[in-house]
Protein backbone atom coordinates (compact mmCIF):
# COMPACT_ATOMS: atom_id res chain seq x y z
CA UNK A 1 0.00 0.00 0.00
CA UNK A 2 1.92 3.02 -1.52
CA UNK A 3 0.96 6.97 -0.27
CA UNK A 4 2.02 10.58 -1.68
CA UNK A 5 4.56 12.48 0.16
CA UNK A 6 4.78 16.17 -0.90
CA UNK A 7 8.90 16.71 -0.27
CA UNK A 8 8.79 20.76 -0.96
CA UNK A 9 11.57 20.68 -3.68
CA UNK A 10 9.68 23.66 -6.11
CA UNK A 11 11.01 23.04 -9.83
CA UNK A 12 11.77 19.67 -9.68
CA UNK A 13 10.29 15.88 -10.64
CA UNK A 14 10.73 12.64 -9.08
CA UNK A 15 12.43 10.20 -11.41
CA UNK A 16 12.87 7.68 -9.16
CA UNK A 17 12.76 6.46 -5.65
CA UNK A 18 15.09 3.68 -4.12
CA UNK A 19 15.55 2.13 -1.07
CA UNK A 20 18.53 0.44 0.08
CA UNK A 21 19.61 -2.74 2.96
CA UNK A 22 19.44 0.06 6.12
CA UNK A 23 15.89 1.41 4.65
CA UNK A 24 17.24 4.40 3.81
CA UNK A 25 15.64 6.49 0.87
CA UNK A 26 16.90 7.53 -2.51
CA UNK A 27 15.00 9.95 -4.55
CA UNK A 28 16.48 10.88 -8.04
CA UNK A 29 15.37 14.37 -9.50
CA UNK A 30 15.05 15.82 -12.55
CA UNK A 31 15.09 19.78 -12.34
CA UNK A 32 12.38 21.57 -14.60
CA UNK A 33 13.84 24.60 -14.50
CA UNK A 34 14.31 26.14 -17.74
CA UNK A 35 16.87 29.79 -17.16
CA UNK A 36 19.48 30.69 -14.60
CA UNK A 37 21.84 33.92 -13.82
CA UNK A 38 24.80 33.83 -15.15
CA UNK A 39 27.72 34.05 -12.43
CA UNK A 40 29.58 37.20 -13.76
CA UNK A 41 27.20 39.07 -15.34
CA UNK A 42 23.65 38.33 -13.67
CA UNK A 43 21.75 38.49 -15.96
CA UNK A 44 19.00 35.94 -17.15
CA UNK A 45 20.34 33.07 -19.41
CA UNK A 46 18.56 29.80 -21.14
CA UNK A 47 21.00 28.56 -23.11
CA UNK A 48 21.08 25.32 -22.18
CA UNK A 49 24.70 23.84 -22.08
CA UNK A 50 24.09 20.28 -20.33
CA UNK A 51 24.36 18.80 -16.93
CA UNK A 52 26.69 18.85 -14.14
CA UNK A 53 28.03 15.83 -12.25
CA UNK A 54 25.65 14.17 -10.14
CA UNK A 55 25.47 14.88 -6.23
CA UNK A 56 23.84 13.74 -3.46
CA UNK A 57 22.16 16.13 -1.16
CA UNK A 58 20.98 15.32 2.76
CA UNK A 59 17.03 15.93 3.34
CA UNK A 60 14.30 15.61 6.13
CA UNK A 61 14.22 11.62 7.25
CA UNK A 62 10.39 10.07 6.25
CA UNK A 63 9.11 7.70 8.89
CA UNK A 64 12.57 7.91 11.10
CA UNK A 65 14.81 6.48 7.45
CA UNK A 66 16.97 8.62 6.31
CA UNK A 67 16.49 10.57 2.95
CA UNK A 68 19.15 11.38 0.13
CA UNK A 69 18.45 13.57 -2.92
CA UNK A 70 20.22 12.23 -6.29
CA UNK A 71 20.20 15.59 -9.10
CA UNK A 72 22.32 17.00 -11.70
CA UNK A 73 22.40 20.11 -11.86
CA UNK A 74 21.63 22.21 -15.51
CA UNK A 75 24.04 24.34 -16.70
CA UNK A 76 23.69 27.10 -18.62
CA UNK A 77 25.49 29.39 -20.87
CA UNK A 78 26.01 33.18 -21.02
CA UNK A 79 26.60 34.87 -24.33
CA UNK A 80 26.50 38.41 -23.58
CA UNK A 81 29.73 38.37 -21.69
CA UNK A 82 33.49 38.58 -23.35
CA UNK A 83 34.54 34.94 -22.29
CA UNK A 84 30.82 32.89 -22.80
CA UNK A 85 31.00 31.60 -19.20
CA UNK A 86 28.72 28.47 -17.97
CA UNK A 87 27.03 28.80 -15.34
CA UNK A 88 25.64 25.43 -13.00
CA UNK A 89 22.16 26.21 -11.57
CA UNK A 90 20.75 27.56 -8.25
CA UNK A 91 18.23 25.62 -6.16
CA UNK A 92 16.32 27.61 -3.71
CA UNK A 93 15.85 24.73 -1.07
CA UNK A 94 19.43 24.00 -0.69
CA UNK A 95 21.96 26.85 0.70
CA UNK A 96 24.70 27.52 -1.93
CA UNK A 97 26.69 24.00 -2.20
CA UNK A 98 25.89 22.64 0.92
CA UNK A 99 25.45 18.80 1.57
CA UNK A 100 21.72 19.17 3.10
CA UNK A 101 18.88 21.06 1.92
CA UNK A 102 17.40 24.57 3.70
CA UNK A 103 14.65 22.00 5.30
CA UNK A 104 17.01 19.60 7.03
CA UNK A 105 18.99 22.19 8.76
CA UNK A 106 16.52 23.47 10.45
CA UNK A 107 15.53 20.31 11.24
CA UNK A 108 18.72 19.66 12.58
CA UNK A 109 18.91 23.72 14.26
CA UNK A 110 15.36 22.39 15.98
CA UNK A 111 16.50 19.41 17.45
CA UNK A 112 19.36 21.29 18.61
CA UNK A 113 16.92 23.30 20.57
CA UNK A 114 17.66 22.83 24.68
CA UNK A 115 19.76 19.93 23.64
CA UNK A 116 23.59 18.87 22.83
CA UNK A 117 25.85 18.86 19.80
CA UNK A 118 26.60 15.55 20.90
CA UNK A 119 23.32 14.18 21.25
CA UNK A 120 21.96 15.68 18.02
CA UNK A 121 25.02 13.86 16.29
CA UNK A 122 24.05 10.50 17.91
CA UNK A 123 20.60 10.78 16.89
CA UNK A 124 21.02 12.13 13.16
CA UNK A 125 24.34 10.38 12.40
CA UNK A 126 26.31 13.59 11.50
CA UNK A 127 29.67 15.00 12.59
CA UNK A 128 29.86 17.73 15.09
CA UNK A 129 31.54 19.89 12.28
CA UNK A 130 28.93 20.04 10.24
CA UNK A 131 26.36 20.75 13.09
CA UNK A 132 28.51 23.90 13.90
CA UNK A 133 28.46 24.97 10.63
CA UNK A 134 25.07 24.68 10.11
CA UNK A 135 24.29 26.61 13.27
CA UNK A 136 27.39 29.17 12.11
CA UNK A 137 25.58 29.67 8.63
CA UNK A 138 21.99 29.97 10.17
CA UNK A 139 20.28 33.48 11.22
CA UNK A 140 21.47 32.58 14.49
CA UNK A 141 24.83 33.64 13.79
CA UNK A 142 23.58 36.75 12.19
CA UNK A 143 23.46 40.76 14.38
CA UNK A 144 20.41 40.18 16.65
CA UNK A 145 19.77 43.67 16.16
CA UNK A 146 18.75 43.01 12.23
CA UNK A 147 15.51 41.42 13.67
CA UNK A 148 14.76 44.48 16.09
CA UNK A 149 12.56 47.54 15.54
CA UNK A 150 13.29 49.12 18.87
CA UNK A 151 14.86 48.42 21.95
CA UNK A 152 13.26 49.79 25.00
CA UNK A 153 14.77 48.96 28.40
CA UNK A 154 18.59 47.66 27.53
CA UNK A 155 20.12 45.67 29.93
CA UNK A 156 23.66 45.33 31.11
CA UNK A 157 24.67 42.64 33.28
CA UNK A 158 27.76 40.25 33.55
CA UNK A 159 27.95 36.12 34.14
CA UNK A 160 31.40 34.30 34.75
CA UNK A 161 32.55 32.23 31.58
CA UNK A 162 35.03 30.08 33.99
CA UNK A 163 34.06 29.92 37.43
CA UNK A 164 36.72 31.25 39.48
CA UNK A 165 38.80 32.38 37.08
CA UNK A 166 37.74 36.14 36.86
CA UNK A 167 36.62 35.41 33.18
CA UNK A 168 33.09 38.12 32.87
CA UNK A 169 31.51 38.62 29.83
CA UNK A 170 28.88 41.12 29.49
CA UNK A 171 25.04 39.95 28.56
CA UNK A 172 23.60 43.00 26.41
CA UNK A 173 19.82 42.29 26.18
CA UNK A 174 16.55 44.00 26.23
CA UNK A 175 12.93 42.88 26.02
CA UNK A 176 10.98 42.56 22.69
CA UNK A 177 7.01 41.79 22.90
CA UNK A 178 7.39 40.91 26.48
CA UNK A 179 10.42 38.14 25.46
CA UNK A 180 13.98 38.70 26.51
CA UNK A 181 16.34 38.95 23.54
CA UNK A 182 20.43 39.03 24.01
CA UNK A 183 22.22 41.02 21.41
CA UNK A 184 25.35 41.12 21.93
CA UNK A 185 27.75 39.01 24.34
CA UNK A 186 31.32 41.25 24.89
CA UNK A 187 34.40 39.73 25.78
CA UNK A 188 34.67 41.66 28.83
CA UNK A 189 33.32 44.58 31.55
CA UNK A 190 35.90 47.43 30.27
CA UNK A 191 34.11 50.85 29.67
CA UNK A 192 35.93 50.72 26.51
CA UNK A 193 34.17 48.11 25.40
CA UNK A 194 31.30 49.05 26.21
CA UNK A 195 31.28 52.16 24.98
CA UNK A 196 32.55 50.18 21.19
CA UNK A 197 29.10 48.42 21.53
CA UNK A 198 26.87 51.33 22.34
CA UNK A 199 28.16 53.04 19.54
CA UNK A 200 27.85 50.16 17.01
CA UNK A 201 24.31 50.37 17.47
CA UNK A 202 22.68 52.02 14.40
CA UNK A 203 21.94 55.60 15.89
CA UNK A 204 17.94 55.44 14.57
CA UNK A 205 18.02 52.13 16.72
CA UNK A 206 19.88 53.45 19.56
CA UNK A 207 17.02 56.19 19.71
CA UNK A 208 14.66 53.64 21.00
CA UNK A 209 16.76 53.29 24.02
CA UNK A 210 14.18 54.38 26.74
CA UNK A 211 15.94 53.15 29.73
CA UNK A 212 19.16 51.36 30.67
CA UNK A 213 19.01 48.69 33.76
CA UNK A 214 22.57 47.77 34.93
CA UNK A 215 24.25 46.94 38.58
CA UNK A 216 26.46 49.28 40.49
CA UNK A 217 29.41 49.34 38.31
CA UNK A 218 30.55 52.50 37.19
CA UNK A 219 31.93 51.50 33.90
CA UNK A 220 28.83 50.83 32.24
CA UNK A 221 27.32 54.00 33.95
CA UNK A 222 30.25 55.92 32.25
CA UNK A 223 30.15 54.30 29.23
CA UNK A 224 26.39 54.78 29.02
CA UNK A 225 26.41 58.74 29.88
CA UNK A 226 29.31 58.75 27.33
CA UNK A 227 27.36 57.24 24.05
CA UNK A 228 23.79 58.41 24.93
CA UNK A 229 24.01 61.89 26.99
CA UNK A 230 23.62 62.48 30.26
CA UNK A 231 19.81 62.53 29.80
CA UNK A 232 19.71 59.01 29.55
CA UNK A 233 17.98 57.23 32.32
CA UNK A 234 20.05 54.69 34.04
CA UNK A 235 18.40 52.35 36.59
CA UNK A 236 20.39 51.05 39.13
CA UNK A 237 18.99 47.53 39.71
CA UNK A 238 16.79 47.14 42.48
CA UNK A 239 18.14 43.34 43.17
CA UNK A 240 21.62 44.28 43.21
CA UNK A 241 21.30 47.04 45.75
CA UNK A 242 19.71 44.78 48.09
CA UNK A 243 21.94 42.71 47.54
CA UNK A 244 24.38 45.57 48.78
CA UNK A 245 23.13 46.41 51.87
CA UNK A 246 21.55 43.39 53.03
CA UNK A 247 25.08 42.01 52.46
CA UNK A 248 25.63 44.62 55.28
CA UNK A 249 23.35 43.47 57.91
CA UNK A 250 24.82 39.63 57.40
CA UNK A 251 27.89 40.29 58.09
CA UNK A 252 27.08 42.10 61.33
CA UNK A 253 24.91 38.81 62.04
CA UNK A 254 27.80 36.71 61.48
CA UNK A 255 30.17 39.15 63.75
CA UNK A 256 27.01 38.66 66.44
CA UNK A 257 26.83 34.91 66.32
CA UNK A 258 30.67 34.37 66.55
CA UNK A 259 30.84 36.85 69.84
CA UNK A 260 27.51 35.06 71.32
CA UNK A 261 29.00 31.87 70.60
CA UNK A 262 31.49 32.74 72.95
CA UNK A 263 30.09 34.36 76.04
CA UNK A 264 26.69 32.69 76.34
CA UNK A 265 26.81 29.13 77.16
CA UNK A 266 26.21 26.54 75.21
CA UNK A 267 22.69 25.23 76.32
CA UNK A 268 21.39 28.97 75.66
CA UNK A 269 23.39 29.30 72.15
CA UNK A 270 21.74 26.04 71.05
CA UNK A 271 18.58 28.19 71.38
CA UNK A 272 20.10 29.90 68.08
CA UNK A 273 20.51 27.63 65.57
CA UNK A 274 18.46 28.60 62.68
CA UNK A 275 19.12 32.12 63.08
CA UNK A 276 20.85 32.81 59.48
CA UNK A 277 17.93 31.51 57.66
CA UNK A 278 15.32 33.23 60.15
CA UNK A 279 17.29 36.50 59.89
CA UNK A 280 17.32 36.57 56.27
CA UNK A 281 14.04 35.54 55.90
CA UNK A 282 10.70 37.92 54.66
CA UNK A 283 9.65 39.22 58.07
CA UNK A 284 5.85 38.33 56.66
CA UNK A 285 6.83 34.69 56.11
CA UNK A 286 8.46 33.72 59.42
CA UNK A 287 7.06 31.17 61.70
CA UNK A 288 6.39 31.26 65.06
CA UNK A 289 9.27 28.94 66.13
CA UNK A 290 11.88 31.45 63.55
CA UNK A 291 9.94 34.72 65.24
CA UNK A 292 11.41 33.45 68.94
CA UNK A 293 14.92 32.36 67.54
CA UNK A 294 15.00 36.49 66.17
CA UNK A 295 13.76 37.56 69.82
CA UNK A 296 16.47 35.82 71.80
CA UNK A 297 19.06 37.38 69.63
CA UNK A 298 17.89 40.53 69.42
CA UNK A 299 17.69 40.51 73.37
CA UNK A 300 21.68 39.29 73.26
CA UNK A 301 22.36 41.57 70.80
CA UNK A 302 20.55 44.99 70.40
CA UNK A 303 22.53 46.15 67.24
CA UNK A 304 21.37 43.12 65.53
CA UNK A 305 18.25 44.01 65.78
CA UNK A 306 18.82 47.69 64.95
CA UNK A 307 20.55 46.21 61.60
CA UNK A 308 17.91 44.08 60.96
CA UNK A 309 15.27 47.06 61.15
CA UNK A 310 17.57 49.36 59.06
CA UNK A 311 17.50 46.85 56.42
CA UNK A 312 13.93 46.16 56.33
CA UNK A 313 13.13 49.53 56.03
CA UNK A 314 14.84 49.64 52.85
CA UNK A 315 13.56 46.44 51.70
CA UNK A 316 9.47 48.71 52.56
CA UNK A 317 10.52 51.48 51.02
CA UNK A 318 11.22 49.97 47.53
CA UNK A 319 7.97 48.17 48.32
CA UNK A 320 5.99 51.75 48.52
CA UNK A 321 4.16 53.79 45.64
CA UNK A 322 6.45 57.03 45.91
CA UNK A 323 8.19 59.33 43.77
CA UNK A 324 11.90 59.39 42.88
CA UNK A 325 11.95 62.96 44.81
CA UNK A 326 9.79 61.41 47.99
CA UNK A 327 12.93 58.34 47.65
CA UNK A 328 15.78 60.60 47.67
CA UNK A 329 14.26 62.29 50.75
CA UNK A 330 13.69 59.14 52.39
CA UNK A 331 17.24 57.79 51.31
CA UNK A 332 18.69 60.68 52.98
CA UNK A 333 16.64 60.20 55.90
CA UNK A 334 17.50 56.50 56.35
CA UNK A 335 21.32 57.56 56.02
CA UNK A 336 21.07 59.87 58.78
CA UNK A 337 19.57 57.53 61.29
CA UNK A 338 21.87 54.54 60.23
CA UNK A 339 24.99 57.20 61.12
CA UNK A 340 23.27 57.91 64.58
CA UNK A 341 23.05 54.54 65.59
CA UNK A 342 26.65 53.93 65.22
CA UNK A 343 26.55 50.84 63.35
CA UNK A 344 29.16 50.62 60.67
CA UNK A 345 27.97 47.21 59.06
CA UNK A 346 26.06 49.64 56.25
CA UNK A 347 29.21 52.38 56.15
CA UNK A 348 30.22 50.56 52.66
CA UNK A 349 26.32 50.52 51.21
CA UNK A 350 26.00 54.21 52.40
CA UNK A 351 28.94 54.97 50.46
CA UNK A 352 27.29 53.49 47.03
CA UNK A 353 24.07 54.60 47.91
CA UNK A 354 25.87 58.50 47.66
CA UNK A 355 27.62 57.85 44.83
CA UNK A 356 24.27 56.26 42.52
CA UNK A 357 21.44 57.82 44.47
CA UNK A 358 19.92 59.01 41.33
CA UNK A 359 20.44 56.12 39.51
CA UNK A 360 19.06 54.32 42.02
CA UNK A 361 15.95 56.40 42.66
CA UNK A 362 15.42 56.43 38.86
CA UNK A 363 13.86 52.91 39.82
CA UNK A 364 10.78 54.44 41.36
CA UNK A 365 10.14 56.28 37.93
CA UNK A 366 8.53 53.76 36.49
CA UNK A 367 9.60 50.70 38.90
CA UNK A 368 11.63 49.09 35.73
CA UNK A 369 14.61 46.78 37.21
CA UNK A 370 16.91 43.85 35.68
CA UNK A 371 14.41 40.91 36.88
CA UNK A 372 14.75 39.80 32.66
CA UNK A 373 18.18 40.07 32.75
CA UNK A 374 18.46 37.67 35.64
CA UNK A 375 16.13 35.40 34.17
CA UNK A 376 18.35 35.48 31.07
CA UNK A 377 21.61 35.27 32.83
CA UNK A 378 19.97 31.88 34.51
CA UNK A 379 19.00 30.37 31.40
CA UNK A 380 22.54 31.44 29.92
CA UNK A 381 23.73 29.25 33.18
CA UNK A 382 21.78 26.39 32.17
CA UNK A 383 23.08 26.19 28.79
CA UNK A 384 26.87 26.21 29.74
CA UNK A 385 26.13 23.45 32.17
CA UNK A 386 24.27 21.35 29.36
CA UNK A 387 26.93 21.87 27.22
CA UNK A 388 29.57 21.21 29.28
CA UNK A 389 31.06 25.05 29.08
CA UNK A 390 31.71 27.11 26.10
CA UNK A 391 34.14 29.50 26.10
CA UNK A 392 33.89 30.75 22.75
CA UNK A 393 32.00 33.38 22.63
CA UNK A 394 30.70 33.99 19.38
CA UNK A 395 29.46 30.38 19.52
CA UNK A 396 27.77 30.74 23.08
CA UNK A 397 25.91 33.53 21.24
CA UNK A 398 24.94 31.50 18.66
CA UNK A 399 23.65 28.69 21.22
CA UNK A 400 21.59 31.14 23.06
CA UNK A 401 20.18 32.72 20.23
CA UNK A 402 18.54 29.28 19.10
CA UNK A 403 17.39 28.71 22.59
CA UNK A 404 15.74 31.15 23.32
CA UNK A 405 14.40 32.49 20.19
CA UNK A 406 15.10 29.34 17.67
CA UNK A 407 11.85 27.80 17.82
CA UNK A 408 9.87 30.73 16.72
CA UNK A 409 12.61 31.28 14.27
CA UNK A 410 12.48 28.18 12.70
CA UNK A 411 8.89 28.09 12.44
CA UNK A 412 8.47 31.16 10.57
CA UNK A 413 11.20 29.83 8.16
CA UNK A 414 8.87 27.24 7.17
Amino acid sequence: MGFEIDLELPETEILSVIRNEAGDYFIELKSTKTKGKCRQCGREINHFKGYDEWITIRHLPILDREVYLKIRPRRYQCFRCEDEPTTTEVFSWRTGTKPYTKAYQNHILHSLINSTIEDVCLKAKIGEKQVEAMLSNSEFANDPLLYIEKIGVLGLDEIALRKGHQSFVVIVSCQVKGQTRVLKILKDRKKETVVAYLQSIPCQLRQTIETVCTDMYEGYVNAVHEVLGEEQEIVIDRFHVAQAYRKGADCLRKQEQKRLKKELIEEDYKKLKGLLWAFRKNPNHLKSQELEILKRAFHDSPKLEQAYRFRNDLTTLFEENISKEEALRRFEQWIEEVRTSELNCFDSFIKTLSNFQQQIANYFHLRRSSGFVEGMNNKIKVIKRRCYGIFNIQHLQQRILLDTWGRQRLIMSR
